[in-house]
């Protein structure tokens, strides 16, 4: 189905994005390095909505208050996911964080259902497998540092923000446009990353001036992850135009590993056999829920 392999080309894209990303943090703050996959991914999210709009001239689309309402509170939600994603990376680990991040199954799946969103028994049970492997991933070591501690807590905030976001994302798209998903999805993430570089800009601007100067100096590598966090972002919003969020979380899981390779390669990273153990309960839960 087409939304599987949307949702399969998202996770490297994200986990490059995260990388990018990562590597800001420090200069910029988790909050500039937040501004950057939203305020450089505008401009690359706006020339991917002008192919899809040319591709679909007879789309109609239906400007309301539901939408308004479930676009801005997505872009609320993305906004504090991702910063507490970035402070998890720093204090627990890149691949760490990612796997914390996971929480957003399981939560996003019990939001589903609030608004309407229903789940076979078997795609229950993979929920139920991955909570377990989240659990054993982030049960707290004796010898566990406040920093880490602190980390994996930031790390299960960013996967309730997103929880919420991944809902009222595909509220949005389903109330925008639903008979065209990728066309609602691309008009979603223009909308969207708009609100969140004004918003997070003046937010900055008043606040952090130089976080903003250090999001401008840093340019080259701000493009790059905007780039890619505009091309994630479309293929989610499409995902999520066309099934559940709980089913499109749980494919999207895919990410974890190539996570725990980028954190080993690119930051020197190495998870202890109990990570590896409730990351891969993890894993097999997410395709639980996939296949249910």
């Amino acid at each position: 189905m087409l939304w599987i392999i949307l949702t399969a080309a998202a996770a490297p894209l994200q986990v490059a994005r995260n990388a990018l990303q990562r590597g800001l943090v420090g200069d910029a703050g988790p909050w500039g390095a937040t501004l950057v996959r939203f305020l450089f991914g505008l401009p690359f999210a706006l020339l991917i909505f002008s192919v899809v709009a040319l591709l679909t001239p007879d789309a109609a689309p239906h400007l309301s208050s539901r939408f308004a309402i479930a676009v801005a509170a997505g872009a609320a939600g993305q906004v504090a996911a991702t910063a507490a994603l970035l402070v998890a990376m720093r204090r627990s680990g890149f691949a760490v964080a990612t796997f914390m991040q996971q929480s957003s199954l399981p939560l996003g799946a019990l939001m589903g259902v609030l608004v309407g969103d229903a789940l076979s028994a078997q795609a229950w049970a993979g929920v139920a497998a991955t909570t377990l492997g989240l659990a054993v991933l982030s049960w707290p070591k004796a010898e566990m540092d406040k920093a880490t501690r602190l980390g994996a807590l930031f790390g299960l905030a960013s996967g309730l923000a997103f929880g919420v976001t991944l809902n009222a994302y595909r509220q949005a798209g389903v109330a925008l446009e639903p008979a065209h998903p990728i066309y609602a999805a691309t008009a979603s993430v223009c909308v969207a990353q708009a609100l969140q570089s004004l918003g997070l800009g003046a937010f900055l601007a008043a606040t952090r001036p130089a976080a903003l100067r250090a999001v401008a100096a840093s340019w080259r590598q701000s493009l790059g992850a905007g780039f890619c966090g505009a091309a994630a972002s479309a293929c989610w919003f499409a995902a999520l135009a066309m099934a559940p969020a709980g089913a499109v979380r749980a494919v999207g899981v895919v990410e974890a590993p190539i996570a725990a390779a980028a954190g080993r390669r690119l930051f020197k990273e190495r998870m202890t056999l109990r990570q590896m153990i409730g990351g891969a309960v993890t894993a097999c839960g997410v395709v639980v829920t996939a296949l249910g």
